[in-house]
């Protein structure tokens, strides 16, 4: 595919790093010609230097022939403006925008045709607000994802010595825990994945990925790990963007404080929200943490715009007594070097707004995509059309897909969702389950030099039309 991204901040340049590792042609254009040099020699892509929203420039960019453009600019106007002159002039098929205000979105009319023309919204605030708030509801779990409209939920979460399930084998799974239909569709050790057949046991310290029905859930992670007591206390780090949204999210069903530096955001947020306490002062001063308490708080959520200080306000917060730490960090390598020490959860909101791209690159009747890991696996719901002639999968039972058999690491089938909405059955899968139309399957990837495999394996042969 021909992917033409706009922007080469910590969004678009993530994004061309991992879009670019799956073989596609992709060319970044942006004002920084120094950034430009640096994302070359790191990756195997084309770029452009020059303003995004000029028609001459694009041209440069290849949009004659582009298959897909996402304009992640800074400025929503600027995002807006370059769709526009992509559909108009260059008649690329698919425009995504990133928007942060929600002045646009509120009106759906302006974005589409005879508007600004754009197929897709993405919002990365938007996104980390809601992975955040998911995490509020299980304080043991990394990440928390949800598919069939919340009837299933895969959750990850880090094994304790001495939990129930610490030692035994997957294939005891059903022995430990009869009453749950759980599936483990991953284990993560050492940053490094291991198989999940049944002979595989869990160690201290695994990460493991499950997927279970979303009301079995808190029973599954009481099998990992003692489960944490509800919260209740939330102290926010950072009144921008993200930490607005949240505190709106929480405003009245949490204790919740919110401290800014920016005596002109104070007031904003102070107007805006209802039973949120907001204080004017730096997250990283110790005499103010203490003062306000902060080793009663269950949860301390630092999303100020530096890294920096998200670092240093989660490390004080942690070293203050505070309950659980998420921070908000852009650069990986710094997520990386911190997370699951004194900063239990590292978000980046690249990797947010790469699940959202994700959905409307892969191909297949791809119904959500989400990136895991920081990007380096993925779990993708994918609807089975066709019929037993035009399609690869449909009457196939799990076993006789040879992507998904015991020689093939990588890829795995965890869950199907069969029937309409209002009345979804979840089917964890199981070697002899069969695959019917219609029908909306969970696939996790590890590996992921397997995705073009099981793109192909869900795509409906022409015949089918």
């Amino acid at each position: 595919m021909k992917i033409v991204i706009l922007g080469a901040g910590s969004v678009g340049s993530s994004v061309a790093a991992s879009l670019v590792s799956e073989k596609n042609d992709i060319t970044v254009v942006d004002w920084e010609a120094a950034i430009l040099v640096d994302l070359q020699e790191r990756l195997d892509l084309r770029s452009v230097a020059g303003n995004a929203t000029h028609p001459s420039v694009l041209r440069e960019a290849g949009l004659a022939d582009a298959d897909l453009v996402i304009a992640s600019m800074p400025n929503d106007e600027a995002n807006l403006v370059a769709c526009r002159v992509a559909k108009q002039l260059f008649n690329v098929p698919t425009c995504i925008a990133r928007l942060r205000s929600t002045e646009f979105t509120e009106h759906p009319a302006l974005l589409g045709d005879p508007g600004f023309a754009v197929d897709h919204v993405i919002c990365p605030e938007q996104s980390v607000t809601e992975s955040i708030r998911k995490l509020i509801d299980y304080p043991e779990a990394l990440q928390v994802l949800e598919f069939a409209g919340g009837k299933l939920t895969l959750v990850a979460a880090r094994a304790l010595e001495g939990a129930p399930l610490v030692g035994c084998r997957i294939a005891e799974l059903c022995a430990h825990v009869p009453n749950i239909e759980a599936r483990i569709v991953a284990i993560f050790r050492a940053d490094r994945p291991v198989p999940t057949d049944g002979e595989t046991r869990i160690e201290a310290g695994d990460e493991v990925f499950c997927l279970a029905p979303t009301k079995q859930i808190r029973a599954f992670l009481a099998q990992l790990r003692p489960l944490e007591r509800p919260v209740r206390g939330i102290m926010i780090a950072g009144a921008g963007n993200i930490g607005l949204r949240l505190a709106n999210v929480l405003d009245g069903a949490f204790n919740v404080k919110l401290i800014e530096p920016d005596h002109r955001h104070c007031e904003r947020a102070a107007l805006e929200l209802k039973s949120v306490l907001v204080l004017n002062g730096d997250a990283t001063n110790e005499d103010l943490l203490a003062e306000e308490h902060v080793s009663d708080v269950d949860l301390f959520v630092a999303v100020t715009n530096d890294d920096g200080t998200n670092i240093m306000a989660g490390l004080l917060a942690k070293r203050m007594g505070a309950g659980r730490v998420i921070a908000l960090i852009n650069r990986r390598a710094y997520g990386e070097l911190v997370e699951g020490g004194q900063i239990d959860i590292a978000i980046a909101p690249s990797q947010a707004t790469l699940s959202e791209l994700l959905t409307y690159v892969r191909r297949g009747d791809i119904v959500a995509v989400h990136a895991l890991r920081r990007g380096a696996a993925e779990v993708i719901e994918v609807v089975a059309h066709g019929d037993t002639r035009s399609s690869r999968v449909i009457g196939k039972r799990v076993e006789d897909l040879e992507l998904f058999t015991a020689g093939h690491t990588g890829a795995s089938i965890g869950a199907i969702v069969r029937g309409r909405a209002d009345a979804a059955e979840v089917i964890m899968a199981h070697h002899d389950t069969v695959i019917q139309a219609e029908d909306h399957i969970i696939v996790f990837v590890t590996n992921k030099r397997m995705l073009p495999k099981v793109e192909q394996l869900f795509t409906v042969g022409l015949g089918f039309f």
